[in-house]
């Protein structure tokens, strides 16, 4: 591949990222699914805008490689100590059960046992990449979803060592040593149980000489301080175990795994992952454009049923597998179903494996090609059935006990009504109840009101932006409505119409930033909080105490930070929304506020406590001010 071809590659598959993802976010099928038809679309077998499918997995070889170092560098004892049953546990009986039961599906459809079990362990791996990317983005990353998928996954990945050792043998005599070379593996045409014997040296090579050695390399390296060479020794630690892997015919991204594995226990590990982060998401864009790239259509449009059939048999009975082991393990109905749906699809390295016991003659290239088009299909419905699944839960959610239509409100006439009971809504209401006041609050999450009931606060499901509902809990006899629910848009919405159908509400919100603020003014509130401000103020103060600051100073400099930024925030409301103007406004406002600030701080008596105490009466007189009078709104 020369120069020029290689540039018209990157260009062709960095424009189909650029524009296709935007275009699946929008239509809500997420990023993975865009790259995937992106791919599919400039791949060979369609448009044909890249070269051939080897010179496309090439590319996406990469992409895993970074992948599998980075998990591997997640890989500590301490973690799998912690996820101990979910690794060991039901990641072990999902990659047996799942291999028994589609291997003897397989065996049902003619294969012989040992073709049959061979596909049976490819099926069980799931791909690592679509699933946290998925659960990364439906914020089930952190949630039991997300730890027993992540559990599953790395069990599948540490599974994947053996696997590449041990399938050859299934092979049919003779047809190892008549393998043709590939990776250039020095150990092409040895008998099987050598190659064997090498892929366990080179993983014990990497393992237990890279423990004692790699790491006076690192300190040696770091104490040059010079961050760019620190980047490319990791790089160069992770292309030279993926080398070794490939010289005894194993995976380069299983010597990146195990790379990973071997830092993530050293002093080195945050700055590894610090450093290569930020390829992380470019890397594994590129990797599902080349999984869509590598689908064959030929192979689809010559036997579309029977592969839709293989698709849809396989991962349901990986899901149905996956569910039954999750409930046997204690996981909620709902998140053993959303953890199946998730890991239902066949992964990334039976790319690998399909090639190697294709070549090794465990199975005809013929199946393999039928099989690498199957595991495709499957990485690309997966973003689908996540949505899907969501779609059903919430259709379930509405029909069901946990969501009433009408809610029956029993406080009375209440004093306040609070849309939104989360981390920020909890406080103004708590208080104002602790201080005697009836408040009504509605919150749209059934998961946060269950657990609030739990802790004894009465918490009423349902969308506050709806008038009936409102009228329903009482706004009409209510003094106050406080906006603190957790969507921007939905709070600019709620402030809209309570301002428009109940005009003399006094209604206070919660803002996401500045200029969240000055929208919910224009929609019509009295007053708004930034939700970050006072506690970001707060931590301001505390890093001057820390940098030697009396406690009473640090108290007055953040008073004075507050009136000037108030006085700021006044004075540039008209010019939001204007993008120019605003930013020329807002740039010399901030030097303006520097130097107001160092003048007030200078003329501050340095031992004078009371002061402190006059600038916050200051504070609270210039807040009045802020928020009276209807001309000063924007």
């Amino acid at each position: 591949m020369n120069s020029q071809s290689l540039l018209i590659e990157a260009l062709v598959y960095l424009a189909a990222g650029v524009f296709s993802v935007p275009i699946a976010k929008r239509l809500g099928m997420g990023s993975v699914l865009g790259y995937l038809v992106a791919g599919a679309l400039i791949g060979p077998f369609a448009l044909s805008l890249v070269g051939q499918q080897a010179d496309v997995m090439r590319f996406a070889e990469f992409g895993v490689v970074i992948l599998l170092f980075l998990i591997g560098l997640e890989v500590r004892p301490a973690l799998l100590w912690s996820l101990r049953g979910t690794i060991f546990g039901l990641g072990g009986a999902q990659v047996g059960v799942t291999a028994a039961v589609v291997g003897g599906a397989g065996m049902l459809l003619g294969l012989d046992w040992k073709s049959a079990l061979a596909v049976g362990f490819v099926m069980a791996m799931s791909s690592t990449a679509i699933v946290l990317q998925t659960l990364e983005e439906k914020g089930l990353r952190q949630g039991p979803v997300g730890q027993t998928a992540f559990g599953v996954l790395l069990l599948q990945d540490l599974a994947v060592i053996p696997l590449f050792a041990l399938l050859p043998l299934l092979a049919p005599p003779g047809a190892m040593a008549a393998m043709p070379a590939h990776n250039a593996s020095l150990l092409a045409g040895q008998p099987a149980w050598v190659q064997t014997l090498g892929g366990l040296a080179a993983v014990a090579v990497v393992v237990g000489g890279g423990r004692y050695l790699i790491r006076p390399v690192f300190r040696f390296i770091a104490s040059a301080r010079l961050r760019e060479i620190f980047t490319a020794s990791a790089l160069l630690l992770v292309i030279a175990v993926a080398v070794l892997m490939e010289l005894v015919g194993l995976s380069p991204a299983l010597g990146a795994f195990l790379a990973g594995v071997v830092l993530a226990e050293s002093e080195f590990r945050r700055e590894l992952e610090t450093d290569i982060e930020p390829f992380r998401g470019l890397l594994l864009g590129l990797f599902f454009i080349t999984v869509g790239a590598s689908l064959d259509f030929r192979v689809v449009m010559g036997q579309p049923l029977q592969l839709a059939g293989a698709v849809i048999g396989v991962m349901t009975l990986k899901g149905v597998v996956m569910f039954l082991l999750a409930r046997l393990g204690g996981l909620e109905r709902r998140d053993a179903a959303a953890t199946a749906v998730s890991l239902s699809q066949v992964g990334e390295f039976a790319f690998v494996l399909l090639g190697l016991i294709a070549g090794a003659g465990v199975i005809g290239q013929g199946p393999a090609a039928f099989l690498t088009a199957a595991v495709a299909l499957s990485m690309a419905i997966t973003p689908l059935a996540m949505a899907g699944f969501e779609r059903i839960t919430v259709m379930l959610d509405r029909r069901g006990r946990r969501t009433p239509d009408a809610p029956a409100f029993d406080e009375g006439a209440p004093d306040v009504i609070i849309a939104g009971f989360g981390r920020f809504g909890q406080m103004p209401g708590r208080l104002l109840q602790a201080n005697g006041f009836k408040t009504v609050v509605l919150d749209s999450s059934i998961e946060q009101i269950e657990l609030l009931r739990r802790f004894g606060r009465k918490v009423y499901y349902g969308d506050a932006s709806r008038v009936d509902l409102l009228r329903q809990a009482g706004i009409e006899q209510a003094k106050l409505l406080i906006v603190a629910i957790d969507d921007r848009d939905a709070a600019s919405k709620l402030v809209e119409t309570a301002r428009h159908t109940w005009p003399h509400l006094k209604i206070l919100a919660r803002a996401w930033d500045r200029r969240h603020a000055y929208d919910l003014l224009r929609s019509g509130a009295d007053e708004v909080e930034r939700e970050t401000f006072e506690s970001a103020l707060a931590m301001g103060a505390s890093a001057l105490r820390a940098l030697g600051f009396r406690a009473h100073r640090a108290h007055r400099a953040a008073n004075l930070f507050r009136v000037h930024d108030l006085n700021s925030f006044k004075k540039l409301a008209p010019l939001s929304g204007q993008e120019e103007s605003y930013v020329l406004a807002a740039r010399d406002a901030a030097n303006t506020m520097e130097r107001l600030l160092k003048t007030d701080m200078d003329a501050l008596k340095p031992d004078s406590v009371d002061e402190a105490w006059d600038v916050k009466g200051r504070d609270e007189e210039l807040r009045e001010e802020a928020w009276s009078g209807e001309e000063d709104k924007p």
